[in-house]
């Protein structure tokens, strides 16, 4: 395991542990949106509301799942045996549904996920599995995209790494500016997908960049 791969591991490990410390029980959990339900100005006794917090807070459970789970071992297992294939592996248009760390509104879109391997290749649904770590948290677009490509770069050590994320954003659709049809597009390239024109032109050719 290299240095890399190490650091990583602590440091994700470190993440984890202070997740689970901080987290509030579920009782408090639930109080908590039953105040949040009153603070809308509605009634959280009325028939209608009296399962919500639990909904809400089961919800989340799965919306958030990201901040316990581990990435690299995610990525742990690779493949050898590939009859010398160094060519771009591409995965492309992954859905996905993440939240805004400042409004907590969806953030709605797809990914492409892309590397040229050294030696090893990764199962193709472990890219996906990458996207959803990072996706169920709270999270800014520009902060996903380089966490997955920094986490594939450290695990896999390829000779690059491609990301490019297209989402829409309903802390700006559904409130404040209230533009509707807009969607944001991030990159994160490394290794060859940065420094070669070539490589880079072809990951967006074949992404429909």
């Amino acid at each position: 395991m290299s240095s890399a791969v190490v650091k990583l591991v602590e440091q994700l490990d470190k993440e984890r542990e202070t997740a689970k410390e901080r987290r509030p029980g579920r009782e408090e959990a639930l109080q908590a949106v039953r105040t949040l339900l009153a603070y809308a100005g509605d009634d959280p006794d009325r028939e209608g509301l009296l399962d919500t917090p639990d909904r809400v807070v089961r919800s989340w459970d799965e919306f958030f799942a990201g901040y316990f789970e581990d990435p690299v071992d995610i990525l742990s297992r690779t493949f050898e045996e590939t009859d010398g294939y160094d060519e771009m592996v591409i995965l492309k248009d992954i859905p996905f549904n993440s939240h805004c760390e400042h409004h907590i509104r969806p953030i709605i879109g797809h990914a492409h996920i892309a590397y040229l391997p050294k030696r090893r290749v990764v199962g193709i649904s472990k890219l996906a599995r990458i996207l959803e770590v990072y996706a169920k948290r709270l999270q800014i677009q520009e902060k996903m995209t380089a966490q997955i490509a920094n986490t594939l770069n450290d695990v896999l050590q390829p000779r690059g790494v491609g990301v490019v994320i297209n989402a829409a954003h309903e802390c700006m659709t559904t409130r404040g500016v209230n533009k509707q049809g807009v969607s944001m597009v991030t990159s994160s390239l490394l290794g060859e997908f940065k420094t070669d024109p070539k490589t880079r032109g072809e990951f967006m050719r074949l992404i429909g960049q």
